[in-house]
């Protein structure tokens, strides 16, 4: 039996999902700082490389699109403290995998069941810390996951010049050390007084039950899409971007642009966080940092002839911009009871992450057919900023809400 959380902001749930968060970030983003290097060692260069890593970036995110499923799931049948277990032993040890790999083949296998992985860890732990929390102090708890998590993209981005084989090997050995810290002998109050009752848990039926659950759980995951156009598009295609805006081809390298961006998100993360507690709203900062996306993307496309500098300085302004993550997953984990959170807390924020998918192909489709980067990523990222700011209008305020209830 495990004993009961304490309920204070740096408690054990707050610290371990936060250091957890680090090394899930880590991992999620060195794809993206070592794939050229790796991609090269194993025959891949030119076109073929360009073809290769669109291609395993997404079986990664589709990885998490079906993990995001399957945790949530048993999330709410199993318990918050056997994913969180499960989840980082699966993506530490494909990560390791990943470095010994040899063909295009075994490459993509390693993504995506480290994808798989990677989808489970955010879920549980928000999910854990929400429940474990006074509710009007909650929403630190989760700013600390998030602010901290950010800044495994900034490690990785330092781990991955190196060597790309010691940068996957050292993100699934910091995820084995995780585990050291009793990661399994955490559990939710709120989940254990749920055994023995005749309830539906984690039953994705129930979300569609009813019109309101519907919209605000498609209003949850809509809410998200500006973060991985940001991502997704503008940073891990930085080169392009710079390389039109007039910057000399090998002055901004995509390893740069995520350093930038996500010191950027980090920072974004914790005011977004401290001025919800202060405001006790979590909806209204939602919407400044949409308005503060816009203004940026805008600035970000339409600069010309700036130094790599200040282009550097834009990747960490759109990163600061897009650093309401901890928010929406807040937001999305606080709308529904506690049969269904961890299935919500999983699926909503890696149904965003999966959307990098239909994203970037819509940005080929457009870049294709207007013959213009530009063009392309103006008309993605109005699509996902309209979405964002339905949704963030069509979810409801929770800030204090309490949390111990069931979904019928």
């Amino acid at each position: 039996m495990s004993e009961p959380l304490k309920k204070g902001v740096f408690n054990a749930a707050v610290i371990i999902s936060a250091i957890g968060y680090f090394v899930d970030i880590y991992d999620l983003i060195i794809f993206n700082v070592v794939k050229k290097r790796s991609l090269e060692a194993i025959g891949y260069v030119g076109e073929a490389f360009k073809t290769q890593e669109i291609f395993l970036f997404n079986l990664q995110m589709i990885g998490m699109l079906l993990g995001g499923i399957l945790w949530g799931i048993l999330g709410d049948k199993k318990g918050r403290a056997s994913v969180l277990f499960g989840s980082i032993l699966m993506y530490s040890l494909a990560n390791i995998a990943n470095a010994f790999v040899t063909n295009i083949e075994m490459y993509g296998l390693c993504r995506f069941v480290a994808g798989v992985g990677l989808a489970g860890e955010l879920g549980a732990g928000i999910t854990l810390v929400l429940e474990s929390m006074d509710k009007e102090k909650r929403g630190y708890g989760t700013m600390i996951i998030v602010t901290l998590g950010a800044l495994g993209a900034v490690v990785a981005s330092f781990v991955g010049r190196i060597d790309w084989q010691l940068a996957y090997i050292t993100g699934g050995v910091m995820g084995l050390l995780i585990l050291l810290l009793r990661v399994s002998s955490l559990e939710s109050g709120m989940f254990k007084n749920m055994k023995g009752k005749a309830l539906k848990q984690g039953n994705l039926l129930v979300l569609f039950s009813s019109k309101d659950r519907i919209f605000r759980y498609l209003g949850c995951i809509v809410i998200g899409l500006p973060v991985w156009f940001v991502i997704g598009i503008l940073i891990n295609l930085s080169e392009r971007f710079a390389y039109q805006i007039g910057i000399t081809e090998g002055q901004v390298t995509v390893a740069d642009s995520v350093l930038f961006a996500y010191l950027g998100l980090s920072f974004g993360d914790l005011i977004s966080g401290f001025f919800s507690q202060i405001f006790k709203n979590r909806r209204k900062i939602i919407f400044g940092y949409l308005i503060a996306n816009l203004i940026l993307v805008l600035v970000f496309l339409f600069s010309r002839e700036i130094s790599a500098n200040m282009f550097s300085l834009l990747c960490f302004l759109l990163g600061a911009a897009t650093g309401y993550w901890a928010l929406f997953v807040t937001v999305a984990a606080e709308q529904f009871g506690t049969n269904l959170r961890s299935t919500v807390a999983n699926t909503v924020p890696n149904f965003v992450r999966g959307a990098v998918v239909p994203i970037t192909l819509g940005y080929k489709y457009f870049e294709s057919a207007l013959f213009d980067p530009v063009g392309a990523a103006l008309i993605v990222g109005f699509i996902c900023l309209a979405l964002a700011a339905w949704g963030t209008y069509r979810v409801h305020e929770t800030f204090g809400k309490d949390l111990d209830y069931i979904e019928e």
